[in-house]
């Protein structure tokens, strides 16, 4: 009798810690999702190095240079990269939604409410600093600092929302952090640094989160 007694406080205790964890926290991003984005920006990074004829790792000169004197399929270079990185942008944020929502769905849940308003909110700050950051970049010619400071704000944003989600989001923002100071040391580089954090860190992301929280509960 009394370890039976004792089962049902440990389970009435988890039970409320769920529930109060599901009330502070937006639980239900999917690991799909980070796999998408890293597709995504894989993709993006692809179509960069084809417009450059350059090619990951072996280009003798640095892109940043380079790029400013290429004009190809009809665009310069300001062009194709804006939209290059539009697109990429709206493919990894729509498959985002929609593996997120799926998940969501799933476990009965709301997709927004205060909790999911909050990450929103603690992602949007940096990442909006380091948008405008980037065009000031731009506008000044420091071409090359571009792609590190992406991956830095990235980072930050992602640790800055972590509170509310997630702690497994810290670490990747740690490791993009990390990866955005190492690029400043390899600005010639930006570009594959680029690949690798928003490309294969959130597809390595996305299957752990997969196969650590959905893949049993699917």
């Amino acid at each position: 009798m009394v370890m039976n007694s004792q089962r049902e406080h440990l389970e009435t205790l988890n039970e409320i810690r769920s529930i109060m964890e599901r009330s502070t926290r937006f639980i239900s991003l999917s690991g799909l999702s980070g796999v998408a984005a890293g597709i995504c920006a894989l993709i993006g990074a692809g179509m960069a190095f084809l417009y450059l004829d350059a090619s990951p790792f072996q280009h003798s000169q640095h892109y940043y240079l380079t790029a400013p004197t290429v004009s190809k399929w009809g665009l310069n270079y300001l062009q194709f990269f804006f939209l290059d990185a539009i697109l990429v942008l709206i493919a990894a944020l729509g498959l985002g939604y929609f593996f997120t929502w799926r998940r969501v769905k799933r476990n009965r849940q709301k997709m927004w409410d205060q909790t999911s308003l909050r990450l929103t909110i603690n992602l949007l700050i940096p990442l909006v600093a380091g948008g405008l950051f980037c065009l000031l970049l731009v506008y000044h010619g420091w071409l090359g600092l571009v792609a590190p400071s992406t991956l830095l704000f990235y980072g930050l944003a992602l640790v800055n929302g972590s509170k509310y989600t997630l702690d497994d989001i810290r670490f990747l923002g740690l490791f993009e952090i990390a990866l955005g100071l190492i690029a400043m040391f390899y600005i010639g580089y930006g570009l594959e640094f680029w690949a690798i954090g928003f490309g294969l860190l959130h597809i390595v992301y996305g299957i752990v989160m997969y196969y650590k929280y959905e893949k049993n509960a699917a």
